[in-house]
């Protein structure tokens, strides 16, 4: 199979979000690999700069297998990256194979960097099934969706103080095929910038196959729609239906991200919506607007734009936040009637009686109707405390300028007691089932 080198050059780099943290992993040296630094050190990214080193991802499709050859490149021309660890899945990774000293231990992985640099290659398995039989992760002969976070996992290093990485991504592809993820090109590589960190690894997701792409310009945001040309996706109903939407959340949530990327496909993809940084999945078939009111859409798009994250327990608070403002949104955009919006957060009730607990991870269908009720009823308590001047947009407010590592109900008390001057009532741990064990658990 004939392959190319492809890039595409309208999509920009990620911003850095709030309350996202990665986790270290510890191993003991199990099989060790040494092979000779052989390959060249490609680090002319990193003349720029001498604390610099040059970090590439190239990432080769084999549809047939439904797997994902993937080599990370290092190239530096002082031995600033030392050392690279990472956990995978021992059910999905293999073939590992790298330049100086690599340590594999069941399923953690340690690479001891060679001072030019040098390759870590592995074969992963790109299809994951979910418990109802869906794909949230899919690669075959006609296209691939997935997170790229499915292909190389998060990982912690160890470098010369003020190190950083210029990191690039490009792909080996079937002929015929395109790739699209939240990334700008720039000479045939998708350009990995994160000022956050000091270690850019790609992210968010990506769709890849012959393509049917649709782009605009919403409210500073440079939308892109993209999924496989034969499947049933409605690109242009998106984006009419953010054009409509998409200004309501900048004006209560404030800057949008430069870029926002939305990947879809119709089966055998998991038949919902999962977010990641700057981009989200949505399935073709998942209306603009469901019966009950409420919106995957702008769901997933509120879960991109606030980019928070949850304590353990408290999944719902984020959850929440992107459903009650998902339904809010329409509402004022004149898509929701007065009534009808009444109607829709009465729905949420009904459905929150299914629900026996809140404050539990993860947040089903009834515990975010329960946490839309909730914040409903918070959003009254503030109008009616403050005549009016203040709603449950000032707590959003709060909490997105205070950006806590992640968000759990003693960040929701500071926020509502600035306004108030005293907790509020609405969210207080006793009317919150489940959430008083789940603060005591937290606490020791």
């Amino acid at each position: 199979m004939n392959r190319a080198e492809f890039g595409m050059n309208w999509l920009a780099p990620r911003r850095p979000r709030g309350g996202q943290r990665l986790r270290g992993f510890w191993l003991l040296p199990a099989l060790t690999i040494a092979a000779a630094c052989s390959v060249p050190a490609e680090d002319s990214a990193a003349d720029t700069d001498p604390a610099s080193y040059a970090l590439d991802f190239r990432l080769e499709p084999d549809p047939d297998a439904a797997a994902v050859d993937v080599t990370m490149t290092v190239g530096q021309r002082t031995h600033r990256l030392r050392e690279v660890r990472f956990a995978f899945d021992t059910e999905r990774f293999e073939a590992f194979d790298g330049d100086g000293v690599l340590n594999v231990d069941g399923g953690t992985l340690r690479w001891f960097v060679p001072e030019s640099g040098g390759t870590l290659s592995w074969r992963v398995a790109a299809r994951i099934q979910r418990g109802n039989g869906g794909y949230d992760a899919w690669l075959g002969p006609d296209f691939g969706l997935l997170r790229v976070e499915r292909l190389i996992p998060r990982a912690v290093t160890r470098a010369l103080k003020g190190s950083f990485s210029r990191t690039t991504m490009r792909f080996a592809l079937p002929d015929g095929w395109s790739v699209v993820s939240q990334y700008r090109e720039t000479d045939g590589r998708f350009v990995v910038d994160n000022p956050a960190r000091r270690y850019d690894e790609p992210s968010g997701w990506l769709v890849m196959g012959q393509l049917g792409v649709r782009m605009d310009r919403i409210a500073g945001t440079r939308v892109v729609v993209a999924a496989p040309v034969e499947n049933a996706v409605r690109r242009l109903d998106m984006l009419a239906f953010l054009n409509w939407t998409l200004p309501e959340v900048a004006r209560f949530a404030g800057p949008l991200p430069p870029r926002l990327t939305i990947v879809s496909a119709d089966d055998p993809m998991w038949r919902g919506g999962l977010s990641a940084s700057d981009s989200f999945y949505v399935h073709a078939d998942r209306p603009l607007v469901s019966e009950n009111g409420s919106s995957t859409l702008l769901h997933e798009v509120m879960h991109v734009v606030l980019g928070l994250q949850a304590d353990p327990g408290y999944d719902w608070i984020i959850e929440g936040l992107a459903e009650y403002y998902g339904i809010d949104t329409l509402a004022r955009a004149g898509g929701l009637s007065p009534e009808r919006h009444a109607r829709a957060l009465e729905a949420q009730a009904s459905w929150a009686a299914d629900a026996d607990v809140l404050c539990a991870d993860p947040s089903t269908g009834p515990r975010t109707a329960m946490a839309v009720t909730v914040f409903a009823t918070l959003d009254r308590e503030i109008r009616e405390a403050s005549d009016g001047e203040r709603s449950l947009d000032d707590v959003l407010a709060r909490l997105l300028d205070e950006r806590p590592a992640n968000v759990n109900l003693d960040a929701l008390h500071r926020a509502t007691a600035d306004l108030l001057g005293t907790p509020a009532e609405s969210i207080a741990a006793p009317a919150l089932p489940g959430c008083p064990e789940a603060r005591a658990a937290a606490a020791g």
